[in-house]
């Protein structure tokens, strides 16, 4: 299991935020390894992970996570972004979605907004806390958050300590180019 560069430092930030997370409903999308759900499950917050499902060897990489962090009861659920599904209607209230480089492929970005966009209508307080490498600099996400009626706002990462070469003791993020913002319903449709 691999764990990306923006993972670490949307884990740097739940537990920057540690101690505002207990209670809290958390779905992770796109989880992969989970590390970001898998913190702030160890903060005290009700995680549910998910992943594609049609992935199902994401799916299968969430649960060893969840078996290697001795977290048995997070619930793991797949859901395919662009898709309304039975597991999606299902979803409880929720309170944060995160998300880890899930805008890696400009075709995907319309789809996980469409998915976003669903769960902050039934959620409208709810907050997108997502990390994403800048891989080309052609990629833009503000005409789509427009289209969704969505918002962000940058969070600089030295703001909660994410902006060292060695972040948690590991060698990620390294060199890379990872930036963190907030989404959120835009506040005229509020």
């Amino acid at each position: 299991m691999y764990i990306w560069p923006c993972a670490v430092v949307l884990a740097q930030y739940i537990w920057h935020h540690r101690r505002n997370l207990t209670g809290k409903a958390l779905l992770e999308i796109g989880a992969g390894v989970s590390l970001p759900g898998i913190v702030a499950a160890k903060c005290g917050a009700e995680v549910i992970l998910s992943d594609s499902s049609e992935l199902p060897h994401c799916i299968e990489n969430c649960r060893q996570s969840c078996w290697m962090n001795d977290l048995p009861k997070i619930s793991i659920i797949g859901l395919t972004w662009g898709h309304i599904s039975p597991e999606l209607l299902a979803l409880p209230a929720l309170d944060i979605i995160l998300a880890s480089d899930v805008f890696f492929d400009p075709e995907d970005f319309e789809d996980i907004l469409t998915t976003v966009y669903y769960l902050v209508q039934r959620n409208p307080h709810v907050q997108l806390w997502t990390t994403y490498q800048v891989r080309s600099a052609e990629c833009s996400l503000e005409a789509l958050l427009y289209k969704w009626e969505l918002q962000c706002i940058h969070i600089p990462l030295e703001s909660f300590g994410a902006d060292k070469e060695h972040l948690a003791e590991s060698a990620l993020p390294g060199r890379h180019t990872v930036e963190m913002m907030i989404i959120s319903l835009a506040k005229n449709v509020l």
